[in-house]
């Protein structure tokens, strides 16, 4: 029975005059569970309080950025150095300097990074450098990969399209998405026939080398290593959307962790700590392009700005210090061990899939799927039931049966006990 939360009921009544939907992203207005959206008021390690003044066990940790958890003494104290000093200069500073270093050394095959201040952003000038670079037009992308909102990449994404269920969204206009092939996920010969149809005019393809935005949909390594040979044969460019996995499986993301090195990367998240930070790098000979050394434009009045880049960069240095990769992939492997049992006795299907930190419960009625599946609305009807659920026992999942759950840090053993408890309750209630 989920609880009522008069403050953030009113806080929403006033958001929705004010703001489309009542919120500033789609998928926080609670339309795929039902129910008044949250309202936080406080963050501190792995729990958020609601205006209401309840507390909840946050599996949400804003969708990736916070992998040390709310309110992090070493970030808070460096955001709030920073800003002593000036939020913004519109002009270079020390700090950027050092965040772009970090990422370079950490990831395969970066020479040159330029700081952005979305993951959209990132990718929608990757792309641009790649058409730029490879002088062709055609983008390739998978169906239930979201690269952002950027217009030739929303169609057939995942992310709050597929939360809603619409392959991609109004006003793009046709000649914009002209240029973009959709392929399924998982499909070799899918590839193939593209590449012999249209080999010569494909600038790059994008992928989620580990697709979270459809729900958790690892893919082969054989097959990404198809796309690394097919692209490099064709002379397309390889391009890997990092901005969840980056920083997040490992130092060097997806790539390190496969061992495959696109040929370039996009970031945002973990590399911000919590501020807004997106990134894109490559090679120096593909680098070279971008305005000024070269002829492709791109600019951002905030990019590099000094608060942001101390929050990226105290939450790398806490994340190297404190052995996290490691203790992330140890924590993600112990919610494994505790949900597993609780899900093998609940009363309709629910899979467990998980990379490091990351998990998803997929409600799949035939296991968990490796490209985007619609789920029925059965299955979507049992996630909402089963958010509120959780909700009513003190555990914030995320508002989508589409979306992935982070973990982060500050998530101690007893946090994964009280999960599987929670996990377990919640479901004898829907039984």
């Amino acid at each position: 029975m989920s609880h009522s939360h008069p403050r953030s009921e009113q806080l929403y009544e006033r958001a929705a005059r004010v703001i489309p939907g009542g919120v500033n992203s789609p998928v926080r207005a609670f339309r795929a569970v039902g129910g008044t959206p949250l309202f936080f008021v406080d963050g501190r390690g792995a729990y958020v309080t609601d205006a209401d003044g309840r507390t909840y066990l946050d599996l949400v940790c804003s969708w990736g950025p916070l992998i040390l958890g709310h309110a992090h003494p070493a970030v808070v104290e460096a955001v709030v150095r920073a800003c002593g000093h000036g939020t913004t200069f519109g002009a270079p500073c020390p700090a950027e300097v050092d965040l772009a270093e970090r990422v370079v050394a950490s990831y395969p095959g970066i020479e040159q990074v330029r700081l952005v201040s979305s993951g959209t952003e990132a990718v929608m000038s990757a792309i641009r450098l790649a058409r730029a670079f490879t002088g062709r037009d055609l983008i390739v992308k998978f169906s239930g990969c979201y690269h952002g909102h950027a217009d030739h990449l929303l169609v057939a994404a995942g992310s709050g399209l597929a939360t809603f269920g619409r392959p991609s969204s109004a006003g793009v206009p046709e000649a914009f998405t002209a240029c973009t092939r959709v392929l399924p996920l998982d499909d070799e010969a899918a590839v193939g026939d593209l590449f012999a149809r249209e080999g010569e005019r494909i600038a790059a393809v994008i992928i989620e080398p580990l697709p979270a935005n459809h729900g958790l949909l690892p893919q082969r390594q054989e097959y990404l290593e198809r796309l690394r040979a097919v692209t490099r044969r064709h002379g397309a460019l390889l391009v890997f959307d990092e901005v969840i996995s980056g920083f997040r499986l490992s130092p060097g993301g997806a790539a390190e962790r496969l061992g495959i090195v696109p040929d370039l990367a996009t970031f945002g998240k973990v590399i911000g700590g919590g501020m807004p930070v997106g990134a894109f790098g490559g090679p120096r000979r593909i680098m070279a392009r971008l305005a000024p050394d070269g002829d492709t434009y791109q600019a951002g009045t905030l990019s590099g700005n000094p608060v942001a880049m101390a929050s990226g960069i105290a939450t790398l240095e806490v994340l190297a210090a404190e052995n996290g990769w490691e203790r992330l992939e140890a924590l993600g492997a112990q919610a494994g061990r505790l949900l597993q049992p609780v899900l093998r006795e609940a009363p309709f299907p629910i899979h467990l899939v998980r990379a490091g930190s990351l998990f998803w419960l997929s409600m799949h009625e035939g296991g968990a799927p490796r490209t985007a599946a619609t789920l029925s609305q059965q299955a979507v009807d049992r996630f909402a039931a089963l958010f509120h659920a959780m909700l009513a026992q003190g555990i914030y999942l995320p508002p989508s049966a589409y979306e992935a759950c982070f973990l982060s840090l500050a998530h101690t053993a007893a946090d994964l006990e009280r999960l599987a408890q929670a996990l377990r309750n919640a479901l004898a209630s829907l039984r």
